[in-house]
């Protein structure tokens, strides 16, 4: 198996998708997206809040070095981080279980055009806060069909990312 190595990996083309942190406190959880975003060639992973930030011993378990391919970058404010990629052209989605969310099978980025995507992820247990679901242009919502209704962030996270990019990446790769 042919793998890249970082600084091929920095050269590359990436899915345009950003993955928004919103106080994920656990950093192996904050790993575990480090080591999606790679796996996926994500534009880049912006921690919010209260997420830890790289380098950092924890969330190097889980990413077993994703941190160092991928871009990153902190906020102290979601808010500010979906402002700013707004004013970027970037259409975003929280994922999130709200009134009139979009079941993730059913979604739909035609009327996205060519803008890049940014999913906002949220805090184990808080889930993704208000002030920025309603910034939002939709929520995202995982099916799920069993007596819990909620999954784990880095679990939420590669079943989105890998949807997402199945969507956005060009289809000759």
């Amino acid at each position: 198996m042919r793998r890249m190595t970082v600084a091929e990996f920095h050269e590359s083309a990436k899915t345009p998708l950003v993955v928004v942190l919103d106080n994920v406190r656990s950093q192996h959880n904050i790993g575990a997206v480090f080591r999606t975003a790679d796996a996926f060639r994500l534009r880049k992973v912006i921690l919010c809040g209260i997420s830890a930030c790289p380098p950092n011993q924890e969330i190097h378990k889980t990413a077993l070095g994703a941190e160092e391919s991928v871009e990153w970058e902190h906020s102290a404010s979601t808010a500010d981080a979906v402002r700013r990629l707004h004013e970027e052209g970037y259409t975003v989605f929280a994922v999130e279980q709200v009134h009139d969310s979009i079941p993730l099978p059913l979604l739909d980025l035609t009327h996205t055009g060519d803008r890049p995507v940014a999913v906002v992820m949220g805090h184990e247990v808080f889930g993704v806060s208000q002030e920025v679901v309603d910034m939002s242009d939709g929520c995202i919502e995982i099916p799920q069909y069993g007596t819990k209704h909620s999954l784990n962030v880095s679990v939420a996270a590669g079943i989105v990312l890998y949807s997402l990019s199945r969507l956005l990446r060009p289809s000759d790769e």
